[in-house]
This record gives structure tokens, C-alpha cells and sequence, in this order.
């Protein structure tokens, strides 16, 4: 449940595709079964779209690698989190307009 250019992260390679990323990234935590995060899946999608090269824009399912989801807290999902230099700098919970992701990826720059 992902466009092509929305990057699938896992438990094995989050460290390399998000923490240790020279750029921001936008890691959208999601389930299959979750109403709410298919619909902020075409947002998702667009913004990779949109952005590539210059943010790394992508998706971890929740019930496939539960150990990132445990770490970060997700208790609820959709959760949004955009990590700049392996640190959290934002958190949306629930659905977000695209222009708060956005704005939230552009101030990660």
C-alpha cells in the first residue's frame, strides 16, 4: 500500500533509511486494517511524489515490525513522525493535511 516512490521501512533497515539519513524523513506508521491510514495514503504517496531527492518520504507497518513502533510509542496509528539527523522533530497523530507535512518536512531542512 504504497506509490512508487514511498520507500517501505522495517525494523531491519530503519536505522540506515531513517536515522542515519543525511536528509529529513517522513515516516508515516500505518496498518492495513487501519480506515483512518488508508486514507492519508494517497497523501503520503503524493508527497514522495513531490519530493523526491530532497526528503525521504515513506511507510512501517505496525503489525510487520513491531520493535520500531515500540520504540517511538506509537500507541495509535496513523502516527506521522519526521526524524531530521535520527531524531524526532515533529509528531502528528491521526489524519494531517499535506501542507503540515510539508511545512513540518520544510522546516526540517
Amino acid at each position: 500500500m504504497a506509490g512508487a516512490a514511498t520507500i517501505k521501512f522495517t525494523d531491519d533497515n530503519f536505522r540506515s533509511e531513517v536515522l542515519d539519513s543525511g536528509a529529513p524523513v517522513l515516516v508515516d506508521f500505518w496498518a492495513p486494517w487501519c480506515g483512518p491510514c488508508r486514507m492519508i495514503a494517497p497523501v503520503i504517496d503524493e508527497l514522495a511524489n513531490e519530493s523526491q531527492g530532497k526528503f525521504s518520504i515513506g511507510k512501517i507497518n505496525v503489525d510487520e515490525s513491531p520493535n520500531t513502533a515500540v520504540k517511538y510509542g506509537i500507541s495509535a496509528i496513523p502516527t506521522i513522525l519526521v526524524f531530521k539527523g535520527g531524531e524526532v522533530v515533529q509528531r502528528f497523530q491521526g489524519l494531517t493535511a499535506k501542507e503540515e507535512l510539508r511545512k513540518a518536512l520544510e522546516a526540517a531542512l
